[in-house]
């Protein structure tokens, strides 16, 4: 329990920072994109900002439990592993998630391609951080 709590707030802190300059880095970017956030669907009042904050450590924290479970399954090199743990990822939470989220929500194709596509990236670095300090 130790090292799935330590690994995943290493890879929490590591998280919080690619995701918050990613953010930056897309809005400046791609601004159009983030037009489609100016919709009543996305406003809030402020008092669950934390929670949206805090993401980075949540996802780790369930990632690195998910990579002591089945990390024997992952070969390779870390890089590799990392990849190819965000890729199950991927296809086994993110895409039923995304499919469903564009199902039931008034949003747009690529407001979901770009989540898809943020929680990929996520889980690859993850992946990559866990194999590093948790092979």
């Amino acid at each position: 329990m130790k090292k799935i709590v330590g690994s995943g707030l290493i890879a929490g802190v590591v998280l919080f920072v690619i995701s918050y300059g990613g953010l930056y880095l897309a809005i400046r970017f791609f601004p159009q994109l983030f037009l489609d956030y100016n919709n009543p669907l996305f406003n809030s009042d402020g008092s669950r900002d934390v929670m949206f904050y805090l993401h980075a450590f949540i996802i780790s924290l369930a990632l690195a439990w998910f990579w002591e479970r089945f990390k024997g399954l992952f070969k390779g090199g870390f890089v590799l592993r990392g990849l190819e743990f965000g890729f199950v990822y991927a296809v086994v939470a993110l895409l039923p998630v995304m499919w469903i989220t564009f199902s039931a929500m008034d949003i747009t194709i690529s407001m979901v391609g770009s989540w898809f596509l943020y929680g990929f990236v996520q889980a690859v670095v993850a992946g990559v951080v866990l194999a590093k300090i948790n092979p």
